[in-house]
């Protein structure tokens, strides 16, 4: 059985993690470290994990990574390159899947220019593919970036019809809960500004973007609009895209169930908009879609901590591992589902 580390655990992602990994039928969990939390039970960053998982964090520093088959790293953006760097630099040769942002661009200038800070290991940035699953695997390497949370629901949303339509014009908004914006609070996450609250942030300029244009080549002329929803988990999303004349729903259906049709995680509504709560704690992104008049709509949902973040981690990590791809996320996870597609309704 793989071992797996969870390095700098302490947060909420590291929190889904450690309960998708401890729960994996097929790996076994051998190490948390974080610095703040060192020595200390999982339970005291986890309250939830009290009486679950009897396992202490690891210093940072006292880790050796030769215990493991594969990590995933934790860090916040900009300490993931550090983390990294220090791991190879230790000679490890094992999976990889990094959480952080420092990944996932091809391009220094443009981390640089959208996170405010150059990057420290750029000659690692090649080894790394980015890993939306059901867009990019199989991996030709070990390394893996895991993408942002909506980037993971445009990407799904948008990829089938970037496919098929060149030049596309489209307008997203999406709205995700307050787990998004991590464990250290600050004054938009407040709960009494939160609770009962939208607010818009970063429009046009969420660090996101710029992984969506990189994964759909340039093909796509997109306007996001990030917002903060008042609930803890989930993101939901709609885009709005100039359709072509010709494009009907029978073909935008045709495209999202050929691109989706191997692709357990990935739930299909044609003719509606997909909700929010079916998809909270489960490693599930829902993608419906409506074409009239000449008009396209498309809606995503995820949960922003699973398939927008820990299970998407242990997706790629199943697979660079020659797991079954739902392992640890799905019962049954070597027997394909017979169907993720709710029935169509009518057009």
């Amino acid at each position: 059985m793989p071992t797996v580390a969870l390095l700098h655990g302490a947060g909420y992602v590291g929190g889904a993690l450690v309960r998708l990994l401890h729960a994996h039928p097929e790996v076994h969990l051998q190490a948390v470290t974080s610095r703040t939390f060192a020595g200390q039970p999982l339970h005291a960053a986890h309250p939830a994990l009290r009486g679950i998982i009897d396992l202490t964090f690891t210093a940072p520093d006292a880790f050796d990574p030769a215990t493991a088959d594969a990590i995933v790293v934790a860090a916040e953006h900009g300490r993931g390159m550090t983390v990294v760097a220090a791991l190879m630099q230790q000679g490890y040769a094992g999976a990889i899947v990094d959480m952080s942002a420092d990944f996932r661009l091809r391009d220094v200038a443009t981390y640089a220019a959208w996170y405010d800070a150059p990057h420290s290991a750029p000659e690692l940035l090649p080894q790394f593919a980015y890993g939306v699953p059901e867009l990019q695997a199989p991996y030709a390497t070990p390394y893996v970036a895991n993408p942002g949370c909506f980037a993971t629901g445009l990407l799904l949303a948008l990829a089938p019809l970037a496919a098929h339509v060149p030049a596309l014009q489209v307008s997203a908004t999406a709205l995700t809960g307050a787990s998004g914006s991590g464990a250290k609070p600050s004054a938009t996450t407040h709960f009494p500004t939160r609770s009962g609250n939208v607010r818009a942030y970063r429009t046009f300029r969420h660090r996101h973007l710029p992984e969506v244009l990189q994964g759909l080549e340039g093909s796509v002329d997109l306007a996001f609009s990030p917002a903060s929803g008042p609930w803890t988990h989930g993101i939901w999303g709609t885009l709005h895209v100039h359709a072509p004349e010709d494009l009907s729903a029978v073909m935008l259906t045709a495209w999202f169930e050929a691109a989706y049709a191997d692709a357990p995680l990935v739930r299909l509504h044609p003719g509606r908009l997909p909700e929010l709560q079916p998809v909270v704690g489960s490693p599930f992104c829902d993608i419906g879609w409506v074409v009239e008049d000449g008009h396209a709509a498309i809606g995503f949902a995820l949960d922003n901590l699973m398939k927008g973040a820990a299970s998407q981690a242990v997706q790629n990590l199943n697979l660079l591992l020659e797991l079954p791809e739902t392992a640890g996320l799905l019962p049954n996870a070597s027997i394909t589902p017979v169907s993720t597609h709710s029935p169509a309704v009518a057009l």
